[in-house]
């Protein structure tokens, strides 16, 4: 079995910081993209940020500057600075990672976790 666990979300007023983190435990070979979504209520779920395995980013436009992705692949975590915070960042966070179980297959599948609540009061 493999999971992603996420944790650090909570409420914080605008203007204010959290740091998610995402842990893969589980029979895993390598981990290619590691990725944070979030999706509030009525909306679709969308991209916030990525980091390739080597290490690249890529964020969405909405939070560039105030959001840093940073991942520590001895410890299969991805995390997710989040500074700056605004009411418009009130989402459920998930992180998502392309994970390859074995050393004999080249097969990648999407795995999810959970999601964590953040909630930015006004």
């Amino acid at each position: 079995q493999v999971h992603l666990v996420e944790s650090g979300g909570g409420l914080v007023q605008a203007g204010g910081s959290l740091r998610l983190s995402c842990a893969a435990s589980g029979s895993i070979f390598s981990i290619g993209a590691m990725s944070w979504y979030r999706q509030a209520p009525g909306n679709q779920r969308e991209l916030v940020a990525s980091t390739t395995s080597g290490g690249s980013t890529n964020y969405a436009d909405s939070v560039k500057g105030r959001f840093t992705i940073s991942r520590d692949n001895a410890k299969n975590t991805v995390f997710l600075q989040m500074n700056s915070l605004k009411p418009e960042d009130t989402a459920v966070y998930h992180c998502a990672a392309r994970l390859r179980l074995y050393s004999w297959s080249f097969e990648a599948n999407l795995y999810w976790g959970q999601g964590t609540q953040v909630t930015v009061s006004s």
